[in-house]
């Protein structure tokens, strides 16, 4: 599971060799050089140099911090990683990359992601079949295809409805608004 907060999910006290480490002994046996090689091969698959393995949590951005999250899973070499709002504790341009990073992973290792986010455009970027839940139930489910055009079930049609879109023309538009009521005489 890569979960939502990575400065929560990673012991402070602990060097990223040992976070990294830990689900690489408990599942794989793996100890002494035989584990550092391995970390270090974890390391550079999600893009970060050797020498972090030897770093505490505290000295590491927030994105850094998510892709030792996203080691720490590979680890144990799973066939489905629980993703809990992975991006949503981090800026826009960093949580673009993790996806880009998770999408790369998925293709390089074919483990199967759950994503569990309140964020559509994650949705749209990243899914292949989307669940919608409201209070625990299944409102609707399917093909990224399907469920994101309509026709939609109520709940559904609200949720797509609630996100902001931006207009690239909305100053324009604001002006041409501000000019015409000021040609109108009261």
């Amino acid at each position: 599971m890569i979960y939502q907060s990575a400065d929560t999910a990673l012991n402070p006290r602990q060097k990223v060799r040992d976070i990294i480490g830990r689900p690489l002994e408990f599942y794989h046996g793996l100890r002494g050089r035989e584990q550092d090689r391995r970390v270090e091969q974890l390391l550079e698959e999600i893009e970060l140099e050797g020498s972090f393995a030897d770093r505490l949590p505290g000295e590491l951005s927030g994105g850094q911090k998510q892709r030792v999250s996203i080691a720490r899973a590979l680890a144990a070499k799973p066939d489905l990683i629980i993703c809990d709002e992975v991006t949503s504790a981090l800026d826009q341009i960093v949580a673009e990359e993790i996806l880009k990073l998770l999408m790369r992973l998925q293709k390089d290792t074919n483990v199967t992601y759950l994503f569990i986010t309140h964020d559509i455009a994650t949705v749209r970027a990243i899914s292949d079949e989307i669940v919608v839940m409201y209070k625990g139930a299944v409102v609707q489910q399917g093909l990224k295809s399907k469920v994101l055009n309509p026709p939609y079930p109520a709940y559904t049609e609200l949720l797509l409805s609630s996100v902001p879109e931006m207009d690239p023309d909305w100053l324009t538009s604001l002006l041409a608004k501000r000019a015409r009521k000021a040609k109108v005489p009261a």
